[in-house]
């Protein structure tokens, strides 16, 4: 999602082969530019919609004041139930927000460019790998787990009473 604005489009006449080093620092120049065009529309798309959310919370809190003053035990009747699937839904879109705000991955390497590019690079896959590896340790431990379970369920259920 692009930002109003504009883009530029630059022609850079080369003298030389398009294998040429000039020609190379060129083109990892220009990729560098378009990485940064992108991140800067992504990080307009989450300010608008923080923005929207923000919004959004400070009506709520509002309305949540209003009803604070005009608390009635018949006002409970009606929302219990839609202010527990809410509370829930905010939640987790507060632990989500919590979560990216926290993640050493996304923080540590905002600017790919400027830690060298291929080695950001490994550095995310062997973050995403870890992650992966520790999701995959959870769920070995889980079956192995249910495993012992079913194990002495057979072990009962073959001994003789």
């Amino acid at each position: 999602m692009a930002c109003d604005g504009y883009y530029t489009v630059l022609i850079i006449p080369l003298q030389s082969s398009l294998y040429s080093p000039d020609a190379l620092h060129c083109f990892h120049w220009l990729k560098k530019r378009r990485d940064l065009e992108r991140q800067k529309d992504v990080l307009w798309a989450g300010l608008q919609v923080v923005d929207q959310t923000q919004l959004w919370y400070h009506n709520r809190l509002q309305l949540n004041l209003q009803r604070q003053v005009s608390f009635s035990t018949e006002d409970l009747d009606g929302e219990g139930r839609w202010s527990c699937a809410m509370r829930s839904c905010m939640q987790r879109v507060n632990g989500s927000l919590g979560s990216l705000m926290s993640d050493s991955c996304v923080w540590n390497n905002l600017a790919p460019e400027e830690s060298g590019g291929s080695d950001w690079d490994l550095r995310w896959k062997n973050a995403t790998l870890v992650k992966e590896v520790k999701r995959q340790n959870q769920q070995i431990s889980t079956l192995e787990l249910e495993k012992t379970q079913l194990l002495q369920q057979l072990v009962s259920y073959s001994t003789p009473d």
